[in-house]
């Protein structure tokens, strides 16, 4: 099972004798067989035809539409079903303090944990010295444990994250080089990239939490506000690092990909990213998505990327449904 990603501009997706068929404006097709397919993300002007919306939504693949930046506009849904009474349980359990915190632990730390062993992971490689980093990270990590509130676990999260993108800057390529963290807009090629696929893994959380009926919007971690999606945003603190970061962080220092491929802004200072640059992007992290891994103790056998997102969001509805955060496993690399 796979997810199709299209970028070409102008295409046009259609079905025909088994397949999902991908014609772009230049004449030339791709095809797909129907049985393969997951989810399809959609970037920009790209026509859907009526019989592959219908086929989409009778066996459940996730179409989700976003623009050529990688701003959300939506997805197609299905009403087949829907689980209020697990929705009701989540309202509930976002306004228990206790489970709150519960929860903020475990993802952060697991989050802060897996910076750690990323950076340590590339500072072999590496002649830079990232020994201040690495140790008050390892600090704020063990903090975390003490904390009486959810606000308490994000201000070492942020800590931490100040001193994770520090040491990443130092061990990046030169020309990749960054002054910390930027979004909205992104200031610097790394951020963009990571900005980007960030946004690609925040919505296959986004559709997994609603194909589970949970609202993306009703979180535990940050706060609820009108139009964010706050339990996309608690999940995907899990994958930042473990999944997005050590993409990106490959790409760049195994020469994948030129720093002059990339658009600028003169006026705002923002960086975007080139056509061929998305496409690089996408292809990198989509080979992350399906390379299997071991790091959910609780299954007998190794899972892809995506089906450990699918088990964390399916893990989060259990523990919904229980009440209680306590079984809840985040991924901790070695």
């Amino acid at each position: 099972m796979s997810c199709l990603y299209i970028t070409e501009q102008g295409a046009k997706v259609s079905t025909e004798n088994g397949k999902i068929i991908v014609g772009c404006k230049d004449g030339s097709e791709r095809s797909f067989p129907k049985e393969t397919l997951e989810s399809i993300m959609i970037f920009g002007n790209i026509s859907m035809t009526l019989p592959v919306q219908k086929f989409c939504l009778e066996k459940g693949v996730k179409v989700i539409y976003l623009s050529t930046k990688g701003k959300y506009f939506g997805r197609l849904h299905s009403t087949a079903h829907f689980n209020a009474e697990r929705l009701k349980k989540q309202v509930y359990l976002s306004d228990c303090d206790s489970s709150c915190l519960e929860f903020a632990k475990k993802i952060q730390s697991a989050k802060i944990h897996n910076q750690r062993i990323i950076l340590k992971r590339y500072e072999k490689h590496s002649d830079k010295d990232i020994k201040e980093e690495l140790c008050r990270i390892s600090i704020y990590e063990n903090e975390i444990s003490k904390c009486n509130t959810v606000d308490e676990v994000l201000g070492y999260e942020g800590m931490a994250a100040r001193e994770y993108f520090k040491a990443l800057s130092k061990l990046i390529k030169e020309e990749f080089s960054f002054n910390g963290r930027s979004r909205q807009p992104p200031l610097d090629p790394f951020n963009s990239m990571i900005s980007f696929c960030y946004t690609i893994v925040f919505y296959e959380i986004y559709a997994e939490l609603e194909s589970r009926d949970l609202s993306p919007y009703i979180g535990f971690i940050h706060k609820i506000k009108r139009n964010h999606p706050a339990l996309a945003s608690d999940m995907l603190e899990e994958w930042r690092a473990l999944l997005v970061d050590s993409t990106i962080l490959s790409l760049v220092q195994g020469n994948e990909i030129g720093i002059d491929e990339f658009k600028y802004d003169e006026e705002s200072g923002a960086v975007y990213l080139s056509d061929n640059t998305m496409k690089v992007c996408v292809k990198k992290l989509e080979d992350k998505m399906r390379k299997e891994i071991n790091y959910l103790e609780y299954l007998d056998a190794p899972v892809s990327f995506r089906h450990a997102i699918w088990w964390q969001v399916k893990s989060l509805a259990s523990c919904i449904d229980s009440g209680s955060f306590e079984s809840y496993q985040p991924l901790k690399i070695k």
